[in-house]
């Protein structure tokens, strides 16, 4: 079976340090999969601010979250202190893609992840174009 395969760029304009808490471990003792995509949501969250944005406002447009890839690469533990590293790439007319690289204390590779973000008008509920200005940042 095909694996996914994350291209990550050679640069990430941004990162955050995120702790892996008690309630982020699944079953078999080690971060599970839905608290890795909160931790990418968190990441995102500030990630965003960083750049003076929001999820519901990004230089006038909204964002809506169209797809999510997450290539584990390592296990995540109670206490580990994890570096989300985000950068945009790939834009097109309506959205970008925002790409993370999650390592632990230790520099080992959890993760990789993708979300593919659109914009979107939440009141005319339908999609809009990327800001001229949020391109540039």
């Amino acid at each position: 079976m095909a694996r996914l395969k994350i291209d990550l760029p050679p640069h990430f304009p941004f990162q955050t340090e995120l702790p892996i808490r008690i309630t982020d471990l699944n079953y078999g003792g080690h971060l599970g999969n839905d608290a890795l995509l909160s931790l990418v949501h968190e990441a995102r969250v500030r990630f965003l601010k960083e750049f003076g944005y929001s999820e519901l406002d990004l230089a006038g447009a909204g964002l809506i979250m169209a797809d999510v890839a997450i290539v584990y690469k390592g296990e995540g533990f109670y206490g580990d202190m994890l570096t989300v590293q985000v950068a945009a790439t790939d834009f097109n007319k309506y959205g970008f893609d925002l790409v993370y690289l999650l390592t632990n204390q230790h520099g080992k590779e959890i993760a990789h992840a993708k979300t593919g973000m659109l914009c979107f008008d939440y009141t005319a509920r339908k999609l809009q174009r990327v800001p001229p200005e949020a391109r540039e940042g």
